[in-house]
């Protein structure tokens, strides 16, 4: 059961963008950028709110790779793996972002929700490649020992 603030906010947002189906990609993002994840009880608060089914708000949101409906960190570190990236050795950067904050297997969370890692197909950043974002700001030839370096930064910022 979320706490009625989340409501409230997402009553804000719909009230920004309109009670109809069109508006649904926009609530969605606004609700998820407040809240580093889409809630499903809130997702299907807002259904009905705008007039469209659970099915149809559980769809859309599936369909987009951004709609997370499981909470993200403060920092979320996103990790390419397309083609430039891959080559580069993209995948020993993200094993050291793992490694570094104690993640193995599926978990990609901290238990603190301080970080999330996440790999993508593409950040579009090739030129600058291997390359990974935290909160989309961009790092560039990014290597795993400049992996481990970012997460001391980030974390000094945090103390």
């Amino acid at each position: 059961m979320l706490d009625q603030s989340y409501y409230q906010k997402a009553d804000e947002v719909i009230a920004h963008y309109g009670k109809n189906a069109k508006s649904l990609i926009p609530i969605m993002q606004d609700i998820q950028a407040e809240y580093r994840y889409l809630p499903g009880e809130l997702l299907t608060y807002v259904a009905e709110q705008i007039g469209i089914t659970k099915a149809r708000a559980y769809s859309v949101a599936t369909f987009y790779e951004n709609f997370s409906f499981e909470p993200k960190g403060k920092y979320v570190i996103k990790v390419c793996d397309g083609t430039a990236c891959h080559v580069r050795k993209s995948m020993p950067v993200k094993e050291a972002f793992m490694e570094e904050l104690g993640l193995k297997g599926k978990k990609c969370t901290t238990d603190d929700m301080m970080f999330t890692v996440e790999t993508v197909s593409c950040l579009g950043a090739c030129g600058l490649a291997p390359a990974c974002t935290v909160n989309d700001e961009v790092h560039p030839k990014m290597s795993p020992e400049k992996a481990v370096e970012l997460i001391h930064q980030l974390k000094g910022e945090d103390a």
